[in-house]
């Protein structure tokens, strides 16, 4: 029995898994993420820890299970978000600035960044963990006596009392001070990010440790960053739409420059990814919720209830814009509007919107999958997956699994593939090229 924990933006979420990788049991708890100001974001790290316990305690009772049936544990987490501690105590010094963040999008306008993306496959922007971790470090005060990690490496750190301090090669490459082809901290960045070296954790590339959850002993064998997992789930090519919609595709051996619009990163394997990043999806519709009290859950049919927007568009570029166009100062666009919108003429903008944006990643692709395999929450949305096929002009296939990230961690953990399950297939039905046209005049206004 294996457990997994993807440690997500806004919440936690554990599967119990057996032997032949079939889910026994699930837990979630919800995780709070604070804007003090507008680009900060930012959550308590012992919060997500605390989440990460209670998922887990809720995931073996669901099945009747208790960690002393379990033989591994495997973990996937989101990615850049950027923790400082006390190496004596554990204490964080100041909360985790969480990969949405824009903080140091000036900083990161002052960088060489085609130095940096020959180094380390990412194109400079707030969304990775050097200048957040460079900010905290002059913020702080500290440089001697603390530790640096995302999320993967303050689990770890908490699950072996303080006795290793590590991370994997996915993770490590989203830091912006991974030297890419030999998957070691590069010198030089860490020099022009004014980071000491003992602050790092090693980098390893299998990870096997024992630790202790929920009181009891357990081995830790998978780290990797959530997206990473999930294409290892997957396999060759997928998407994953939650918070924010990430699309990858397994390079192989392939670490060369990513073509413009996109970044190259470690997969969760020996290999390397191209990837896409969309800083806002389904945290569009959270964002609809607080201003016009919408339930996430009641998108598809409100989006049902009219035939088009009637020209409204929504560029949800509340964090910036990422993939293709990583655009860290742009800030959402709504326009179109009439005294005719309704409510649902925004929903359904915003759905749209998601599909735009994976769109644009895909065109971005050098090769374009024959099919899109999708997972995460959004999955399960049927108007935005047939949109989403629409637009893309590719069948898409919606994951029966919807925690394809919590499955790679598991499957990771146990040192082989997960089976692929389908839940439902779309096939593109009408042509949407004047929307996408209007999509991207309303993308421009947001660029302007």
């Amino acid at each position: 029995m294996i457990v997994a924990i993807d440690q997500g933006t806004t919440g936690t979420t554990c599967l119990v898994v057996g032997d032949e990788l079939d889910v026994l049991g699930r837990g979630y708890a919800p995780v709070a993420v604070a804007t003090p100001q507008p680009g900060w974001v930012e959550q308590d790290p012992l919060e997500l820890w605390a989440s990460v316990e209670a998922a887990a305690r809720a995931a073996l009772a669901s099945c009747g299970a208790s960690m002393r049936d379990v033989e591994a544990l495997g973990i996937a987490n989101q990615r850049e978000t950027t923790i400082l501690w006390d190496r004596a105590t554990g204490a964080p010094l100041h909360p985790a600035i969480v990969w949405q963040d824009r903080r140091t999008a000036a900083r990161c306008r002052e960088l060489p960044a085609a130095e940096i993306r020959a180094r380390t496959g990412l194109t400079p922007d707030p969304y990775f963990s050097a200048t957040k971790l460079e900010w905290l470090l002059r913020e702080t005060g500290r440089r001697d006596g603390v530790a640096f990690g995302t999320v993967d490496t303050w689990l770890l750190w908490l699950l072996t009392g303080g006795a290793v301090h590590a991370t994997d090669r996915s993770n490590a490459s989203r830091t912006m001070l991974l030297d890419l082809a030999t998957l070691e901290w590069d010198g030089e960045l860490l020099e022009l990010f004014g980071v000491p070296r003992d602050i790092l954790p090693d980098v390893r590339a299998e990870i096997d440790v024992e630790g202790v959850l929920l009181g009891e002993p357990v081995r830790v064998t998978a780290l990797a960053g959530d997206q990473q997992a999930s294409l290892y789930a997957h396999g060759g090519a997928k998407a994953t739409i939650g918070t924010g919609a990430f699309v990858l595709v397994h390079t192989g051996a392939d670490c060369s420059p990513a073509p413009h619009g996109l970044i190259r990163t470690a997969a969760a394997d020996d290999g390397y990814a191209l990837e896409g990043s969309v800083f806002v999806a389904t945290a569009a519709l959270e964002w609809l919720r607080n201003v016009l009290g919408v339930a996430p859950e009641d998108s598809a049919s409100l989006a049902q209830d009219v035939e088009s927007t009637e020209g409204v568009y929504f560029v949800p570029a509340l964090t910036g814009l990422g993939s293709p166009h990583w655009a860290p100062d742009a800030r959402g666009v709504m326009c179109g509007l009439s005294r005719t919108t309704r409510r649902e003429h925004l929903v359904r903008a915003t759905l749209e919107a998601i599909a735009f944006q994976v769109a644009d990643v895909l065109d971005a692709l050098p090769e374009r999958p024959d099919v899109l395999r999708v997972d995460g929450g959004a999955s399960a949305n049927g108007f935005l997956m047939q949109f989403l096929a629409d637009t893309t002009r590719r069948p898409v296939e919606a994951s029966a699994e919807a925690e394809m990230t919590a499955l790679g961690a598991a499957a990771l953990a146990a040192r082989r593939q997960a089976p692929l399950r389908t839940a439902a297939r779309y096939e593109p039905e009408r042509d949407v090229s004047a929307l996408v046209a209007g999509w991207r005049d309303a993308v421009a206004l947001t660029l302007a």
